[in-house]
C-alpha cells in the first residue's frame, strides 16, 4: 500500500498524511514546526499567536502527572507583527503550516489574522479554548454567540481555511461547534486541554505558578474521543482529533470516532520523531483490514460492522 492511501483531504485543506503536530508544545518559534514536517508530519500547528508580544507565566509552568502533564505556559508568543516576519522566511516553500491565533474578542482575532494572512501557510486554527489564561480562552470558547462572531471576523480577514479549536470544559460543546460551523468555520479541532489544578505535597501549595493549568496526554484521550464522536454525529465538516495520541492505535481510535486527521502534542516531548512511525502503523492497519484508503475508515464507529468487513465503508 502506498502513502497516497493515507493522504487527507479536508475541504480545501490537503495533507500528505494525517499526523499533525499540535499547537503549544514545540511551536514557540518556527524551528520545531519545520522539524516536525521534516520528521514526517503531514502538517504542523504553530504556537498560538496573539496581537501583542506576551512573556507568559513564570516558572513552574509544567508538571508531570499520572498519564499526562499539566501546563500553564500562559500563551507566550512574539506577537503577530514579529511572527509575520518569521513566516516570511518560509515564503514560497509551500509547507503544510497551520497558524494558531488568539485574542480577547473578535476584533483582536481579526487583527491578528490580517497581520499574518499575507504569508505562505495553509490554514488558521482559532484558539478558542485555552483553559488557564483569563480573557482569551474558555470565556470565549464557552459562549456560542461570541464564537460565531470570532469565526465570522476571521473569515472576513482571510481566504484561507479556518479551523475552530474547541474546549472539552463545557457541556455546550455541540452548541459551540454549531455556532462556529454556521459562521463559516471550515473545520473543527477537538479538543484543547482539560482545566486542572495540581498540588505539590511537599510545599502543600499549588504546583504551578498560575495555579490552574491544562491537562494533556493519555489521561484525556477518552474525553477527546467522546467529543470527536459527538461532533461527528452532528456535523459533516472536517475534524482534527487532539488529545492523548501517542501511537498509531490511538490515531485509529480517533479515525473510527470520526476524525479526519489527528494532532499529536504531549507525546512528542519525549519522542519527537514519531510521525513516520505513526503513519507506518496506520498503513499496516489498513492493509491488514483490507481498507484501501484512510477516508473509508473515518467515522466507522458510527456505522454497523467492523472496520474492513465491507459494511463500514464510507459513502
Amino acid at each position: 500500500m502506498s502513502v497516497e492511501a493515507i493522504a487527507v483531504k479536508m475541504g480545501r485543506l490537503q495533507l500528505a498524511n494525517p499526523a499533525v503536530l499540535a499547537s503549544g508544545v514545540h511551536g514557540s518559534s518556527l524551528s520545531k514546526v519545520l522539524d516536525a514536517i521534516r520528521f514526517g508530519a503531514g502538517g504542523a500547528v504553530t504556537k498560538s499567536i496573539g496581537p501583542r508580544p506576551r512573556e507568559g507565566n513564570r516558572e513552574p509552568t509544567l508538571v508531570e502527572v499520572d498519564s499526562g502533564m499539566v501546563n500553564a505556559a500562559g500563551l507566550p508568543n512574539p506577537g503577530a507583527e514579529r511572527f509575520a516576519e518569521e513566516l516570511r522566511a518560509v515564503r514560497g516553500k509551500r509547507l503544510p503550516i497551520l497558524v494558531s491565533i488568539f485574542g480577547a474578542d473578535e476584533e483582536e482575532f481579526q487583527g491578528v489574522a490580517r497581520a499574518l494572512d499575507d504569508n505562505d501557510f495553509i490554514a488558521f486554527e482559532l484558539n478558542l479554548s485555552c483553559p488557564h489564561v483569563a480573557g482569551v480562552g474558555t470565556e470565549i470558547g464557552h459562549d456560542p454567540e461570541l464564537v460565531g462572531k470570532v469565526v465570522k471576523s476571521v473569515k472576513r480577514a482571510t481566504g484561507k481555511p479556518v479551523f475552530a479549536k474547541l474546549s472539552p470544559n463545557t457541556e455546550r460543546l455541540v452548541e459551540v461547534a454549531r455556532a462556529a460551523v454556521d459562521a463559516g468555520a471550515d473545520g473543527l479541532t477537538a479538543v484543547n486541554t482539560i482545566r486542572a489544578f495540581p498540588i505539590d505535597v511537599e510545599t502543600g501549595r499549588q504546583a504551578l505558578s498560575n495555579g490552574f493549568g491544562g491537562l494533556s496526554g493519555g489521561a484525556i484521550r477518552p474525553v477527546a474521543l467522546r467529543c470527536v464522536y459527538e461532533l461527528r454525529e452532528e456535523f459533516e465538516v472536517p475534524i482534527m482529533g487532539c488529545g492523548g495520541v501517542s501511537s498509531w492505535e490511538h490515531a485509529i481510535q480517533f479515525f473510527l470516532a470520526g476524525a479526519d486527521a489527528v494532532q499529536i502534542g504531549t507525546a512528542t516531548i519525549t519522542k519527537f520523531a514519531m510521525f513516520n512511525e505513526l503513519n507506518l502503523g496506520i498503513i499496516s492497519y489498513l492493509e491488514r483490514k483490507g481498507i484501501p484508503r484512510l477516508d473509508e475508515l473515518v467515522g466507522a464507529a458510527h456505522r454497523s460492522g467492523a472496520p474492513g468487513d465491507g459494511v463500514g465503508e464510507a459513502g
